[in-house]
């Protein structure tokens, strides 16, 4: 069949790169694309965001399953128009898709079902928001309850620091509208993880645990950023843990999105921490993760267009996923100078090939273009180097020899992915 992915990011590349080696697939498409898309797929010059021309795009040109990897259209009800044209499409309606779209929905129903999450309330306005905060003790979190692309949560040490927040959020819109409301919460302490599950609105098939590095700065430290890095499977995350967190976050919330009229269909993306008191949720997203499919197609032996075609047309019972075994997968992102705030575009990026050339190695293209023929810097992550090794500290040494190769104007990377998943794996 012709197959579509909608989006431009290193996780569209890395899912073109795997749904190019199914045997089922004759047509690959990629819209927008980038550079590195473009040399496993057929680039379309349509925005994510132009819901009704990709939806003529995908008619015209026979398109049997598109996957939508951003979450701006699932908010714009791209899966909603796709299926009224006729069209099969993997991802979630718009009603579902709430679950990412709004932190507050997301909070409150995660409540009603019991699921393990921080403390939290909600606000719509600023100065109710400020008199509760005025009334706390610290660290907490303040987030931005719309689609801020991974950015809108910030932690808050003091209360000149949630003072200023809420006012860049709630006032100043840094986030735009998805600040109009806020979810306060409290500090959950523990290691961070990520869970993925494919979900057809009442069955799913889980995902291995993965770690995703959000600071931009070596130690977690700095502003949250959309991922610096990703390592998978997590050694202290057993399957067992794996399928008992599928009962209590996946299964309960899927049941919760069905008793609001809205069946979630597609990729279900809770992230989470390791507490004293057992894995509680930090927030729920309705898509692939992006660094976490970049480790997840290096490590996935199925054929991802069955899957993935399942999923969409509701059939996933007694479906499995297959993965390389004793296997694990570093992933490393190259960003610009300034990221997450204003960086500059255009900078040629030397040593791509050589990285790829290297043993385990494949370099996922996120924010580039071709100017002149040339691979060009056109976004704040820019690369992704993803290594894979039988023990964590192989893939991750071999993930970062292949960032040595790797070179740009103001180029920035963390020089710690996985450090945190050898340590905790060690004792």
């Amino acid at each position: 069949m012709n197959v579509m992915v909608i989006g431009s990011g290193g996780r569209e590349h890395a899912l073109a790169w795997k749904l190019s080696q199914s045997r089922h697939v004759d047509k690959l498409y990629v819209a927008p694309g980038n550079a590195g898309t473009e040399s496993v797929a057929e680039n379309v010059p349509i925005a994510a965001t132009d819901i009704e021309k990709l939806a003529r795009f995908g008619r015209r040109h026979d398109v049997g399953l598109t996957i939508v990897g951003p979450d701006d259209p699932l908010a714009l009800g791209i899966v909603d128009l796709f299926e009224a044209e006729g069209l099969v499409v993997f991802g979630p309606r718009k009603t579902a898709a709430k679950i990412e779209a709004s932190k507050a929905y997301s909070k409150h129903l995660m409540h009603k079902q019991g699921i393990p999450t921080a403390d939290f309330v909600t606000f719509d306005e600023y100065d109710e928001a400020l008199e509760y905060v005025e009334r706390q003790t610290f660290p907490l979190f303040i987030k931005a309850s719309g689609l801020a692309q991974g950015k809108g949560a910030v932690g808050c040490a003091s209360m000149g620091d949630a003072k200023k927040t809420l006012k860049a959020v709630m006032v100043e819109k840094i986030f735009g509208e998805a600040g109009n409301s806020v979810v306060i919460e409290s500090l959950l302490n523990g290691p961070e993880f990520s869970l993925h599950a494919l979900c057809n609105g009442t069955d799913y098939v889980m995902l291995p645990s993965s770690q995703d590095h959000k600071p931009v700065f070596d130690g977690d430290e700095g502003p949250n950023t959309g991922g610096m890095g990703t390592v998978a499977p997590l050694p202290w995350v057993d399957p067992s843990m794996v399928e008992s967190l599928g009962q209590k976050v996946v299964a309960l919330l899927l049941e919760g999105l069905i008793d609001e009229s809205a069946p979630f269909k597609g990729l279900l993306y809770p992230g989470l921490k390791l507490t004293a008191d057992g894995a509680k949720v930090i927030e729920y997203n309705a898509r692939f993760g992006d660094p976490e499919t970049q480790v997840y197609m290096r490590l996935l032996d199925s054929d991802l267009l069955e899957v993935l075609e399942a999923a969409a047309r509701g059939n996933l019972e007694g479906r499995d996923l297959h993965w390389q075994p004793d296997t694990y997968a570093v992933n490393v992102a190259l960003v610009s100078g300034g990221y997450p705030s204003a960086y500059q575009k255009g900078f040629p990026i030397t040593g791509i090939d050589e990285a790829n050339a290297l043993d385990d190695v494949v370099v996922f293209h996120s924010g580039t273009t071709r100017q002149n023929g040339a691979v060009v810097t056109n976004g704040g992550r820019v690369l992704y180097v993803s290594a894979t090794g039988s023990t964590l500290v192989e893939a991750q040494q071999k993930a970062y020899y292949g960032v040595s190769l790797i070179h740009f104007e103001g180029m920035h990377y963390r020089r710690d992915i996985g450090d945190m998943a050898i340590k905790l794996s060690a004792r």
